[in-house]
């Protein structure tokens, strides 16, 4: 970023959103008195060689036969419903907090003051309203399912607000009508649940704290799919695949849980080109999306949070109301944004 009169070199803010890790369950679809941890197990498996293979290899039919027949000795682990199940339960919290007014660390009283302006005029103008009904859309159709959400015949979200003497709860019966590429979508259950995430965000330093139950129909004894750990050197390792797990428990990192539930960018610029949409991305500060290998909100275009968030947080106005609450989102998700002092 360019160097300012009021450079701040120091400034942080903590994540408003917090997630625990999903732990993972079976049951029955209609019978759910019974449920029992889902375990991981390991197989070894012999594949076959399907990798790209060199010119010399592939255009001889002699010596691709005998790569083929070398063993591809792999193992993995797994997860799945028992046989007498078909339903999968993950089970999470959220707490969502407020204060977001307040940097966890700015180095620059000026900035400060201008920061803490432009977020309260947000807040009375805006008071969370769309970000938060984006947030609870996102628990009502149990994005945060990731892969196991694909292929599950019914899907039904339990949450409740566990805060003291204003507890509260939701149940949507099927997530499945509400489909994740819609950011638009919404009924009296999802604003009602919005407008409780909307009064913790907007306060000075309350909180609210979410209990979230989810039931996936699957089918009986199908695989399920717990969060993959990063193997940083998979040719030393025991395993090709290892998959996370709490106290033997299969389990869903909460990083995971919190990029599902901050899926709600539908206002960055390729998003109403058919060709070149991939439909709402995860709160980014350049609109990463990492397993397309993809920036989708470039500072060259000037739609990146820096670009915005430079001009806003010092007192100018942004062309769009969409860009603020792009900022904003990106504040809720947390980071260190300080600039260079050089």
């Amino acid at each position: 970023m360019a160097k300012k009169d009021n450079n701040v070199s120091v400034l942080a803010f903590e994540k408003k959103l917090v997630p625990s890790d999903g732990y993972m369950y079976g049951t029955r679809w209609d019978d759910r008195s019974k449920v029992t941890p889902l375990k991981l197990k390991e197989k070894s498996v012999r594949g076959t060689i399907s990798n790209r293979l060199k010119s010399a290899i592939k255009n001889d039919p002699t010596k691709l036969n005998k790569e083929v027949e070398k063993p591809n000795l792999q193992t993995v682990d797994a997860c799945s419903l028992e046989t007498d199940q078909n339903t999968l339960k993950l089970h999470f919290t959220l707490k969502v907090l407020g204060g977001i007014h307040v940097p966890s660390a700015c180095n620059n009283t000026d900035f400060r003051q201008t920061y803490v302006q432009a977020v309260k005029s947000y807040i009375e103008k805006e008071k969370f309203t769309e970000l938060s009904r984006r947030y609870a859309l996102n628990i009502a159709n149990a994005r945060f399912l990731w892969r196991n959400r694909f292929g599950a015949e019914e899907i039904e979200v339990n949450v409740k607000a566990l805060n003291k003497d204003a507890e509260q709860e939701w149940q949507f019966d099927d997530a499945l009508q509400y489909n994740p590429r819609h950011m638009e979508t919404s009924d009296g259950k999802v604003n009602s649940l919005a407008e409780r995430i909307a009064d913790a965000l907007a306060s000075e330093n309350d909180f609210l704290m979410l209990d979230i139950t989810c039931y996936a129909k699957v089918g009986k004894a199908q695989d399920v799919y717990p969060s993959e750990e990063l193997v940083m050197d998979k040719g030393k390792g025991k395993k090709s695949k290892v998959l996370y797990d709490v106290d033997g428990i299969a389990a869903m990192h909460s990083q995971k849980i919190g990029n599902a539930l901050r899926t709600i960018d539908t206002w960055y610029p390729e998003f109403d080109d058919p060709e070149a949409s991939v439909g709402p991305i995860a709160i980014e500060p350049y609109g990463a999306v990492t397993n397309l290998g993809k920036a989708f909100r470039t500072p060259k275009e000037k739609q990146d949070f820096y670009t915005f968030f430079d001009k806003w947080a010092r007192g100018e106005k942004l062309d769009r109301i969409e860009d603020e609450h792009y900022v904003m989102g990106v504040l809720v998700r947390g980071g260190v944004f300080g600039e260079s002092d050089k």
